[in-house]
């Protein structure tokens, strides 16, 4: 049974992402800052049929946490097969880029950027143990600087100083580690799930959470070969769903 960590599972797009891999026969670790909150949802999952899910405590902006986690995960399993960095802050609004204080970027670049790079690096020893290691890092159309310099784009006037500018900087990591992995049989990429409607911004936007989750699911779960260091965006209106940097 294949195994896959979700950081910041426990609602919203993360959730139902874990409910489509269980549905999948996956064994998934349901990420989550506070244990008592995860264990909470796993025990609703379970009560509605879902199975081989467990929680795991994790904040992606502590090292021991994630060490703690990266043991946990170890001594149960021997490796990992799939990493999904879902973890993601909003921050404040609004997000000028003349205003914004530095201590508000530095607190979401803490979660969206460095968070992603804390977990990926400690997890990676466990992910080169499986024959097909999938590292999923979701993004978000606000993170494209092609599309950010079209002033045709539907969400070009949506300029957040903190939030997009650490997705794009989450993307170019991306990148720099898919690269790097390119010989080992990896894919590395970043999945947007949407413009989708969900706490994280006060249900606005067009798509579902099932929709999402079936998108990261899709561009996760991808054979030998399978692509490595694109952008997938489940806004992008063509067969190919790639999004431009």
């Amino acid at each position: 049974m294949k195994s896959v960590l979700i950081t910041g599972a426990n609602r919203s797009i993360g959730l139902e992402v874990v409910k489509q891999l269980s549905k999948k026969g996956l064994f998934v670790y349901l990420g989550s800052r506070d244990l008592e909150k995860g264990k909470a949802v796993v025990k609703e999952l379970n009560e509605n049929g879902f199975e081989n899910i467990q929680a795991i405590e994790i904040d992606v902006t502590n090292p021991s946490s994630i060490l703690a986690a990266k043991n946990i995960v170890e001594s149960e399993k021997g490796k990992l097969d799939i990493l999904i960095n879902n973890a993601g802050i909003l921050g404040t609004n609004p997000q000028l880029a003349s205003n914004t204080s530095i201590e508000d970027i530095q607190k979401v670049f803490d979660t969206n950027f460095f968070g992603v790079i804390s977990v990926t690096q400690v997890f990676l020893e466990l992910l080169k143990k499986s024959e097909k290691p999938r590292i999923s890092n979701i993004t978000s159309g606000l993170g494209s600087l092609t599309l950010h310099s079209d002033p045709s784009w539907k969400y070009y006037d949506i300029k957040t100083a903190s939030y997009g500018t650490s997705k794009a900087a989450l993307n170019a990591y991306t990148i720099a580690l898919a690269y790097e992995l390119k010989e080992l049989p990896f894919k590395v990429n970043v999945i947007d799930p949407g413009y989708t409607a969900t706490d994280f911004n006060h249900h606005n936007g067009p798509g579902t959470v099932e929709s999402a989750g079936s998108f990261i699911v899709k561009h996760t779960l991808t054979d030998e070969n399978g692509p490595t260091g694109k952008f997938f965006s489940n806004d992008i209106e063509d067969e190919t769903e790639e999004s431009p940097w």
